[in-house]
């Protein structure tokens, strides 16, 4: 039963994308290679053309936009504060969601770990996130986004309430709420940037891309043994179920949908799902074909990936 899942579920190509973006003209976007080339120690490709419509900055600045939102989750779980504290800028080129956006979190967010092994996860975890916004930051230069508003409480009561998970739901509560919200953003992540890879038309930003994609698989993997290991496999289900409708499409798998451990969820070729702009936007708004909810009250900053 676990296999003939995988067989009946296929990666869905990325496409739909409104054509419009941030860098049209070539200077513009020679400046953007520079800039990540030097920040990935790779030399830049000079001459690169990019296809009339979506550019790579379009595509790094709504992976910066979901960035943020796992930068703040996580470092408000292990300090208790934004990623502001630290130093990292936050603000930038605004649409209407905020220069940067507010964030809307419990008093005393810190979660109380009681594992120093599960402690140590999320702080590296937390480090990693946080270093992809500073990462994409830099590589975008002043065509960087500024952080959206974010919700980091009403979203999670909404979802628990889709999920039957209950009327509310904490993730800063204590670890295993924590997990569990950590599963959430892991899994999107992975899928988005697994969609965006064939858009990117500059093989170092496609590069550095291919990277970021293999931190956040690891990390979901992390987090989807530990919440096996604990027996939250009817909880992560809900939450799969849910992604799943959101999204459209039977891109999504719990822990355990046939009894048994499924900790990288891939299909039937043992590739890890794609997900297009539109279907991560689902999830993330809560709805789809919305333009705002949920993780972003007020939208994505970014133009028309919004």
């Amino acid at each position: 039963m676990h296999d003939e899942r995988k067989k009946n579920e296929t990666s869905p190509p990325l496409a739909g994308i409104n054509r419009r973006g941030f860098l049209r003209d070539t200077s513009a976007a020679g400046l953007l290679m520079g800039a990540l080339a030097t920040a990935t120690g790779v030399a830049a490709v000079s001459g690169s053309a990019y296809a009339q419509g979506i550019t790579d900055a379009d595509i790094l600045n709504f992976a910066l936009n979901l960035e943020y939102l796992e930068a703040e989750f996580y470092q408000f779980a292990v300090s208790g504060a934004s990623i502001e504290t630290l130093g990292v800028a936050t603000t930038g080129i605004s649409s209407g969601a905020g220069n940067p956006g507010p964030i809307t979190i419990k008093a005393n967010p810190k979660v109380p770990f009681v594992t120093p092994a599960i402690a140590q996860y999320a702080a590296e975890i937390a480090q990693d996130e946080l270093a992809h916004v500073q990462f994409l930051r830099a590589g975008l230069g002043g065509s960087a986004v500024a952080r959206p508003a974010i919700d980091l409480l009403n979203s999670f009561n909404a979802l628990a309430q889709a999920a039957g998970l209950g009327s509310s739901f904490d993730p800063f509560a204590d670890e295993n709420s924590f997990l569990l919200g950590a599963y959430i953003f892991e899994d999107v992540g992975v899928t988005a940037y697994r969609g965006a890879a064939p858009l990117l038309q500059n093989k170092t930003i496609l590069s550095a891309a291919a990277g970021i994609l293999g931190t956040e698989a690891y990390h979901a993997s992390e987090i989807r043994t530990l919440l096996y290991m604990r027996g939250f496999a009817a909880a992560t289900q809900a939450i799969s179920s849910v992604r799943a409708a959101l999204s459209g499409s039977a891109d999504d798998q719990g822990i355990a949908p046939a009894g048994t451990a499924n900790i990288v969820p891939t299909d039937a070729n043992g590739v890890v799902f794609a997900r297009t702009t539109r279907q991560v936007l689902n999830i993330v708004y809560g709805a789809q074909n919305a333009t705002a909810g949920v993780f972003y009250p007020l939208g994505m900053n970014g133009g028309a990936i919004r």
